[in-house]
């Protein structure tokens, strides 16, 4: 079984659009699709969801490093975002866990 949801994204954004409009950031896995994070969301918080929306990032970018044996190259990693709203009325407690 793969594990859909690594972690909710925490950040000052994140954090603010939770706080206004009910929507929940996680770090997802890279091929789950939004069917799968909904369905793994809902399992998870015991909520519903109205809409999923995702984003990918990193991923190809070259980034060059330069140490003292010599030049490295190496690519970005490849991570995707999720953002999920959850219908009116319902929240996700994240600092529970904590």
């Amino acid at each position: 079984m793969k594990v859909i949801i690594k972690k909710p994204l925490l950040t000052e954004k994140a954090t603010n659009d939770s706080e206004l409009n009910n929507r929940f950031s996680f770090v997802v896995d890279v091929n789950a699709n939004k069917l799968e994070i909904k369905k793994a969301v809902e399992e998870m918080y015991g909520v519903t969801i109205e809409k999923v929306r995702t984003m990918r990032y990193g991923g190809g970018k070259a980034k060059v490093k330069y140490t003292s044996k010599g030049i490295s190259y190496q690519r970005t990693k490849l991570w995707k975002k999720a953002v999920v709203q959850v219908a009116e009325g319902e929240t996700i407690e994240l600092y529970d866990n904590i």
